[in-house]
C-alpha cells in the first residue's frame, strides 16, 4: 500500500487498458523473418510428413525439381527472383517512388493554383 496510494489505483483502473507498443520498422522487419523462416520449416516439415500426397503435388506445380530442392532444404526463392525483388522494392525504387510522389504533388498544386484564377 505504500508504494501505490489507493487514489491510484482507482485512475489507472478507470483509464483502461493501455495501447499497445508499435513496431520500428527493425523489429517489423525482424519479425517478418522469423516467423517466415518458421513457417517455411513447418511447410517443409508436411511436406516431408506421410499426410502429404506428394504425387498429386509434383503433377500440379509447374518446377517439381525445384520443389523437392525446396523440401530437401534449398531456398524458397532464386537468386534471379532476390534481384527482382531488389529493384522492384529495394532502396533504389524507394528514391523513384518519392521522386514520383514529388511531381504529382507539384502537378497537383499546379492545378489548385489555375482553378484559383479561373473564377
Amino acid at each position: 500500500k505504500w508504494c501505490c496510494p489507493p487514489d491510484r489505483r482507482v485512475q489507472s483502473s478507470r483509464l483502461g487498458p493501455s495501447p499497445p507498443r508499435l513496431l520500428t520498422e527493425e523489429e517489423y522487419r525482424l519479425q517478418g523473418e522469423v516467423e517466415t523462416i518458421k513457417a517455411l520449416e513447418e511447410l517443409r516439415s508436411f511436406c516431408r510428413s506421410p499426410d502429404f500426397s506428394a504425387w498429386t503435388a509434383v503433377s500440379r506445380i509447374q518446377s517439381p525439381k525445384r520443389f523437392a530442392e525446396f523440401v530437401g532444404g534449398a531456398s524458397h526463392v532464386t537468386p534471379n527472383e532476390v534481384s527482382v525483388h531488389e529493384r522492384e522494392f529495394g532502396l533504389d525504387s524507394l528514391f523513384i517512388d518519392e521522386q514520383l510522389f514529388e511531381e504529382d504533388e507539384e502537378e497537383e498544386e499546379e492545378m489548385g493554383n489555375s482553378d484559383s484564377f479561373s473564377g
